[in-house]
């Protein structure tokens, strides 16, 4: 019997104020929300600048960072999975077992490693089955190479933000993201355009710049994690040998959960490595038009974080009714925010191509037909926006109640179909620019109905990643006969 059996969620009628209500997920989700944007207006600015240079270095730089993040999306994927660990323990009253888990991850980080360095000397080889043009190829390599540095750096800052946004301090996370991207903004427009003295390193300068900033992340994070009161307290320090118990765990858990950021990122690289089949015109659309949707996706990528930080919080302490009214709530939110962007995508599309356009050398003639089909490229992103707004809500909700094996085999599915559309729709059918998009819109749309599904079948109450660990009875008794207002770290 669950705990929404035994005694309903106390509920003051305030959507704002009750446990689990916008109070509460937007103290958690609004840190994490800034730090996306944070990302945002990092990966916004590379292809803006980029694309001051030329539409091929923009073009080159997206489709190169996209097979970058397929390469360490799984070991990323189970690394940010220390974070349902984390949620989950902090919840459950055992501080002392969240360190451990934050440096199983950091062995994980350790142990991929030579992945980095191994995928350098294959990059030509990897790029050669993409078949662009020897000028978009020839950047792709090379930005693909400079990014692989970054890559431990990229794992380690992962697990280690888990100790913080996991427990809800997600103000920190908010503070090292801003702060690490105003220095690779900096970085990426003096080695780029070669300013300060600096050598003009083009596309090259925009990769560097992204590995100084993801190791400074990977630094600042290790010493704050490292302070007295955190050793003491939460074992940071005392943690740090393996656990072949709970690193088993972690790699059981957040490996399926890996697998779909993998899979997911698969999809949609074999998609924009076709769409670069099809024309230098239709390649910088996509890449412009994914650049911009951004805008929608990375703050609702920040608040799903924040479901998985809150179910997992909440199912550790034994409220999977409060869970539930956690992940609904931060629906409601996520579906006001994407349906305003949309509407801009729709009628101000110029809003956010022109700060890509305005820097741009081409010829007036292409850069007008340029806007007018990255314009039409944004509706459709305006079509599926509320449906990839459920899906990664709900996904992230049964992703921290421990439901990861229904994530992947779904995930194995869809990505399978999604490659195969791709596919299809370009290679075989050989549709236009707007018929392969609108089978991505319908794969997304897919997904939204299979994990809102999911998450209504309930399975996903019963579930743990912890050990089992009863809470004091004294504590339960208190936290059910008072009504207890959300917690601010």
């Amino acid at each position: 019997m669950t705990s929404s059996d035994a005694i309903a969620a106390p509920d003051d009628g305030s959507w704002w104020k009750r446990p689990a209500g916008g109070r509460e997920v937007m103290t958690v989700a609004v840190p994490l929300v800034v730090s996306t944007i944070s990302w945002t207006v990092m990966t916004f600015a590379d292809r803006m600048f980029l694309n001051w240079l030329s539409e091929t270095a923009m073009s080159a730089a997206f489709s190169s960072s996209v097979i970058w993040f397929a390469v360490f999306c799984l070991p990323m994927g189970i690394c940010g999975y220390v974070n349902t660990f984390v949620s989950q323990y902090h919840g459950n009253q055992q501080p002392e077992r969240i360190g451990p888990s934050v440096w199983q991850g950091m062995w994980l980080a350790l142990l991929v490693t030579p992945l980095a360095v191994i995928a350098i000397p294959l990059a030509p080889w990897i790029f050669s089955w993409t078949r662009h043009s020897p000028d978009v190829l020839s950047q792709e390599i090379l930005y693909f190479q400079v990014l692989c540095y970054s890559g431990p750096a990229l794992l380690v800052a992962t697990a280690l933000s888990a100790f913080y946004s996991g427990r809800g301090k997600t103000w920190v996370v908010m503070l090292v993201d801003a702060s690490v991207t105003s220095v690779n903004l900096v970085l990426d427009f003096l080695w780029i355009f070669g300013y300060a003295g600096f050598p003009e390193m083009g596309i090259a300068g925009a990769g560097w710049a992204t590995v100084a900033a993801l190791w400074l992340k990977a630094i600042i994070y290790f010493v704050l994690v490292m302070r007295r009161e955190n050793r003491v307290n939460y074992f940071t320090l005392a943690g740090a040998k393996p656990d072949r118990e709970l690193f088993g765990r972690l790699v059981y858990f957040g490996g399926p959960s890996g697998l779909q950021v993998l899979l997911d990122v698969l999809g949609f690289t074999v998609f924009i490595v076709l769409m670069g089949r099809t024309g230098q015109m239709e390649s910088a659309a996509t890449t412009l038009a994914f650049s911009v949707a951004s805008v929608a996706f990375m703050p609702i990528w920040g608040l799903s974080m924040a479901v998985q930080v809150l179910v997992g919080q909440h199912l550790g302490e034994n409220r999977d009714d409060l869970a539930a009214r956690a992940t609904w709530t931060s629906l409601h939110i996520a579906c006001a925010y994407i349906g305003f962007i949309s509407v801009l995508y729709v009628f101000t599309p110029d809003l956010f191509l022109d700060p890509f356009l305005n820097g741009n050398h081409a010829d007036v003639e292409e850069k007008a037909a340029l806007r007018t089909m990255a314009s039409n490229l944004l509706c459709i992103v305006a079509a599926y926006n509320l449906m990839d707004a459920t899906f990664m809500v709900f996904v992230s909700a049964v992703k921290g109640a421990g439901d990861t094996r229904f994530v992947m085999i779904v995930s194995v599915l869809m990505g399978i179909l999604l490659a195969t559309l791709s596919w299809l729709t370009i290679e075989v059918l050989q549709l236009n620019i707007y018929g392969c998009w609108m089978a991505v819109t319908a794969w997304i749309c897919a997904m939204g109905v299979i994990f809102l599904i999911r998450f209504l079948g309930g399975k996903w109450r019963s579930m743990r990643v912890i050990e089992s660990h009863a809470l004091p009875e004294t504590a339960v008794a208190i936290e059910l006969a008072v009504l207890p207002e959300p917690v601010s770290d």
